[in-house]
Formats: structure tokens, C-alpha cells, sequence
């Protein structure tokens, strides 16, 4: 079958850096990692797992980011991948067949998968104390067991991930998709759990409003998550696009802003009716801000922002993604910010008990939350330069959610 697989390559590395200073799209080349390919259809890898025909298969930030080559080469998580991987971790199919041991997932389900190889995909009893807790982001396991080292599926050397028309998970991993849930809308149940674990570990207060600092899908999601499970809380949003600006405010964000962070600023505090702090050099904050900042870029100049806009004693949920850079963060002391990671998701406290992201999601999806007109564009896996360059390039294309569709490649 054909997949879209990552080779990590010091040659192939090298020159797509070199290339890249005068060419934007080195990282689409012939030349770079990523390489369109032939790949054995997957074993399953024990009893309990079954095998998927992925239907479509959305592209994560973090996939553009690895196909960019913009990660650092000392990033800690590196030691929790193998290499060559196929790519993609946001999948909905249909369950093709199943291992002897599966005892809850029949052939012929819709499923949204959970990509997350934790403890139980790993054939590891008993499981971690993360992992026993719902905590699975927290696993102590992504180097263990029977697996090669990985995160999820799409980082495993082993275990194939969406960017391809077959893949395998554990049964645990497949969640069936409600008849009335559309494949558009369950291929983002990995994005809006992630964007779920975030909110719901970290609730907004009714007495200010709620920040969300990035308006990509994960951005729009977590705008409406908070309309949906908290609708007294007034919601701001930053984004840079236009079309973003419009579906965030669709979906229910009060304010909606895009300007340099100094304007940010100005803007927040005009929207709250306070007055701005202004240095003799550097950006304005603000004492009495936002109740609460969700920062869907996670990177320093966000951070920076988001810390400057937040109230004294408030709280920044980073759960974006972005390189490490210096930045100005006397104001996380001054005014005791709370600086919190959030990564990924598991089993949430949701109506007073403990349920995992994904069936809370399709859940709410199947009681009319309807996203699925967030997946904007969608590509044959045989066009994959082109759904990155779409994604890309959100300000001309309007993209934001960009899905492999696996039934268009004949």
C-alpha cells in the first residue's frame, strides 16, 4: 500500500535545510524526508487489535511542523519516537477485521481512533499508575512494552500511522462514530479532545472571560467547547485570519481580535474597560486581564502576550506547540501567573465522573454540536504536497482543517 512516511535521514535532513534558504518548498521535495511510498499492509500486533480502512485522515499541526523540519534538534521527546515512521494520528474508519482476543469492536463499525500508545496498546499488566489514573498523556511506558518507542500512531516505527489506507489499533483505541456523527466531524475527535483535556483540567470563572490565543482548528475548537460547557463565561479570541476571525465569532467569541501583541493589548484592555500599563520600552499588560488565557501557539511571543493580558493570580494553559525562544516573563512572578502545560487527553472530569475525551466529544456531537464544516479541504493521499501547501498557506486558501480523503485515491 501506498503511505506517506518520515525517514530520519541525516543526508536528506541536510540538504533540505540547505535548500531551504532559497526555496520555500525544499521540504516537498524529492530530496526531503518525506517520502510518498510502498509499505507492507500492517500485522496485527497482537490478539487484541484490530485492523481499520481509514476513511479520512486530518493533518495536524504537529505533522506540518515535522514535514517543515521547524522542530529542534534538541527536543527531549525525540528519544520517544522511532524512525522510519508513516505519518498521521487523526483518523476515522471502518473496522476491517479483528484479532481473536477482540472482544468489544466487530467488523464493519465506524470508529474515530485514539491514537495514544499507551500502557494497554503496549500489552503492559499491570498498567502504569498514569495510566490507571485515565492520565494517559502522563504514561510511563512510550519506550516500554511491546512496542517501539512512541508517542501515538504516527511516530512508530512499527505501527503505521493515518496517512495511510490501512492501520491497526488496539481495540481499546476505537471509539464507534454514532450514525448521526459524519465522518467530517469524527476525524476531529483527536483534535477537539486535545483541546477538551485543556479545558476541562482548566475551567474558566464565570467573573471574567475567557482568552483563546490562536484561531487553527485546535483554536476554533476550543472556542467552542467553551460556548458549549460554559456559556456565562464571555469569550475572547486572537486569531490572524479573516475566515478565522468569522467562525470563531460563528461559534460564539465575543471579541475577536488580530494586530500586533502591542495592539493586543490595547484591545483586551478596551474590551474590559481598564487601563494598560505601559513600560518605557517593551509591550503594555495588564493588571486586572482575562480570567484566563488558553494559548493554542505555544510560542514565545504568544506566551509572552498571553502573561501580559492575563489577570494577577490568573492562569496560561500552554497547550500549543512552538519552538523555544527568550522572552520577557517578569510579569508571571509580578503578578503570580500560573503557567500551566496541557498536552494531549485521556479520561476527563466531565457531569461528575471521570469519561474518556473522545466519547465525551462524540457524545456532544451526536446531540447536535456539529463541526464537521471546520474540515474546509481535503486531498487523495497522492496530492499530499498540495494539502500541505494549502495548509500552509491559511490566509489565500481559507484552510482549517485539512483532511486526507481516502476515498478519492481510486
Amino acid at each position: 500500500m501506498k503511505a506517506l512516511r518520515f525517514h530520519y535521514s541525516m543526508p536528506r535532513l541536510a540538504a533540505t535545510m540547505i535548500l531551504s534558504r532559497i526555496w520555500s518548498r525544499a521540504h516537498l521535495s524529492t530530496l526531503a524526508p518525506t517520502r510518498l511510498e510502498s509499505v507492507p499492509e500492517p500485522e496485527l500486533p497482537a490478539s487484541d487489535w484490530v485492523r481499520v480502512r481509514t476513511r479520512l485522515a486530518g493533518i495536524c499541526g504537529s505533522d506540518s511542523t515535522q514535514i517543515a523540519l521547524h522542530g529542534s534538534f534538541d527536543n527531549p521527546l525525540r528519544g520517544l519516537l522511532s524512525f522510519p515512521h508513516v505519518l498521521g494520528h487523526e483518523a476515522t474508519g471502518i473496522v476491517e477485521s479483528v484479532g481473536d482476543g477482540v472482544r468489544e469492536r466487530q467488523v464493519g463499525e465506524r470508529v474515530a481512533v485514539n491514537p495514544w500508545l499507551s500502557c494497554v496498546p503496549r500489552g503492559i499488566d499491570p498498567p502504569c499508575p498514569a495510566c490507571q489514573r485515565g492520565e494517559i498523556p502522563l504514561c510511563r511506558n512510550f519506550d516500554g512494552g511491546s512496542l517501539p518507542p512512541s508517542l501515538h500512531l504516527g511516530n512508530n516505527t512499527r505501527i503505521p500511522g493515518a496517512f495511510a489506507p490501512l492501520i491497526v489499533c488496539h481495540e481499546s483505541q476505537c471509539f464507534p462514530v454514532p450514525d448521526e456523527v459524519s465522518d467530517e466531524a469524527a476525524v476531529l475527535a483527536d483534535p477537539f479532545s486535545v483541546c477538551l483535556h485543556a479545558v476541562l483540567r482548566n475551567p474558566p470563572a464565570n467573573d471574567a472571560p475567557a482568552l483563546v490565543y490562536g484561531l487553527g482548528s485546535l483554536g476554533i475548537l476550543t472556542v467552542a467547547i467553551l460556548r458549549t460547557l460554559y456559556p456565562k463565561v464571555e469569550v475572547y479570541a486572537i486569531g490572524r485570519y479573516p475566515h478565522q476571525a468569522k467562525l470563531a465569532a460563528e461559534l460564539g467569541a465575543a471579541v475577536v481580535l488580530a494586530a500586533p501583541p502591542a495592539d493586543l493589548v490595547q484591545g483586551v484592555a478596551k474590551a474590559l474597560g481598564v487601563a494598560p500599563l505601559q513600560p518605557p520600552r517593551g509591550l503594555p499588560w495588564l493588571l486586572d486581564g482575562v480570567g484566563i488565557v488558553y494559548d493554542i501557539v505555544g510560542s514565545a511571543q504568544s506566551l509572552e502576550t498571553g502573561i501580559r493580558l492575563v489577570q494577577s493570580g490568573g492562569r496560561v494553559v500552554v497547550a500549543g506547540v512552538g519552538i523555544p525562544k527568550r522572552f520577557e516573563w517578569t510579569p508571571i512572578y509580578f503578578k503570580e501567573v500560573r503557567v500551566v502545560g496541557s498536552n494531549a487527553f485521556g479520561f476527563e472530569p466531565y457531569g461528575g465522573e471521570e469519561r474518556h475525551a473522545i466519547d465525551i466529544y462524540l457524545e456532544l456531537a451526536s446531540q447536535g454540536l456539529e463541526l464537521g464544516h471546520l474540515v474546509t479541504h481535503r486531498f487523495p493521499l497522492t496530492e499530499w504536497r498540495d494539502a500541505f501547501t494549502t495548509l500552509g498557506n491559511k490566509r489565500r486558501s481559507g484552510a482549517v482543517k485539512v483532511v486526507f480523503d481516502f476515498g478519492m485515491d481510486g
